[in-house]
């Protein structure tokens, strides 16, 4: 179910990534206020997120997933009959308190469903909801942006309106495994325990540094790069965004298989340096061509980036860590603050070369961290067995 819901909420989403950068201009602004409206959605998720936490276990993950979900559909709604630039950046922050409220409560209960040796497959699974629905949301907000450019937040709001009932109709709630199997009690680590461990750190630095040139550099400046650069129609990047989310899907099942069988520290080691390499190589793109090409080796890279991180969360943090998820979000949410900011001021008053080179610099970093994790599997992992003997209570 979180898989389905995952992908109406991409659907939508997609839709509005490759207009909403140009939506924005039409008010008449520059590449700065296009970086804070990005940056307030993800300001407005940061500050909701330590609340998260304490709302879950007040309501369940399934109410907070909902009412999470609804208040970002009914602003998303409302983004599109903005009449200003102001109020346009209001409606965004105001998403972002439903969107730290949906990702925390989906995130909360993957972890708490899923054992540790198949905890990356799990993430990928969820993800590939994402990913498909990411296939086809560009190419729809690509075909939207010819009618209207407040076409796709009205399509946004209708999917997010029906992954909302399915999360309060169909989800179940969280089954708590703990790595000893069905029985064993779940093991909930004190919160300085967890923000000590180099497994913990080097995921936030990830999220952080995914934050900043995913939102900031990626989501912020590439479609202004293909309108203002390569002189081509907003519809390009709609579609070379869906090429490049085919090529994620792809690779996600072996990423994800990987980060289970090899390890958390060999993918985020390697991901996170193609990352580097191809978001500084993205701003010399002559055509579209090759861009589209090197969006699609960034995605097959992000394919490792948005699994091995969530996985090393739910290592450090035991099955019942709600705000290590929070705080995990947080980093993501902070990034996704300063980096479309930073690289929209880079961008208007050095060189879009220098906005893309930062954000492979904290690509770069985040590799050279990730070396202090210890290397291995994590303990107990999950057998996959064609069938399980109900007289072997470990054989699940």
């Amino acid at each position: 179910m979180l898989g389905v819901i995952a992908f109406f909420v991409m659907v939508g989403f997609g839709v509005v990534v490759p207009v909403l950068p140009v939506y924005v201009k039409s008010f008449g602004v520059g590449n700065l206020e296009i970086g804070a409206v990005v940056s307030a959605f993800a300001l407005m998720r940061f500050l909701a997120s330590p609340v998260c936490g304490k709302l879950i276990d007040w309501a369940g993950e399934r109410t907070i997933l909902a009412v999470g979900i609804g208040i970002v559909a009914v602003s998303s709604g409302l983004v599109g009959l903005a009449g200003s630039y102001p109020q346009l950046l209001l409606l965004r922050g105001a998403g972002g308190i439903g969107s730290a409220m949906f990702s925390v409560a989906a995130m909360t209960l993957l972890l708490r469903s899923a054992a540790p040796g198949i905890r990356g497959r799990a993430v990928g699974f969820y993800q590939g909801g994402f990913l498909i629905g990411g296939m086809a949301g560009p190419a729809i907000g690509g075909l939207l942006a010819t009618i209207s450019l407040t076409a796709p937040f009205f399509f946004y709001a209708g999917t997010l309106a029906v992954a909302g009932v399915i999360g309060l109709v169909l989800l179940q709630p969280a089954t708590r495994v703990a790595a000893g199997g069905a029985g064993a009690a779940v093991p909930l680590l004190p919160l300085r325990t967890v923000l000590r461990d180099p497994r913990f750190r080097a995921a936030c630095l990830a999220n952080f540094s995914q934050g900043w040139s995913s939102f900031g550099v990626r989501g912020a400046l590439v479609p202004v790069l293909v309108v203002e650069v390569l002189k081509g129609p907003s519809a390009w990047t709609g579609i070379a965004f869906a090429i490049a989310a085919v090529a994620q899907a792809l690779a996600l099942a072996p990423a994800s298989r990987f980060v289970d069988t090899v390890g958390r520290k060999p993918a985020i080691i390697g991901a996170f340096l193609v990352a580097a390499v191809t978001i500084t190589v993205i701003p010399f793109a002559p055509n579209i061509w090759l861009l589209t090409g090197l969006l699609c080796v960034y995605g097959v890279a992000a394919a490792f980036m948005g699994t091995a991180p969530a996985a090393s969360v739910g290592d450090s943090a035991g099955s019942a860590g709600g705000r290590p998820v929070a705080i995990f979000s947080m980093f993501s949410d902070f990034g996704a603050i300063v980096g479309p900011l930073v690289a929209g001021f880079l961008a208007d008053s050095v060189s879009y070369p220098a906005a893309f080179l930062l954000g492979g610099l904290l690509f770069l970093a985040t590799s050279l961290y990730a070396t202090r994790m210890p290397g291995g599997l994590p303990a107990q992992p999950a057998p996959e067995l064609p069938a399980a003997s109900t007289a072997d209570p470990d054989a699940r």
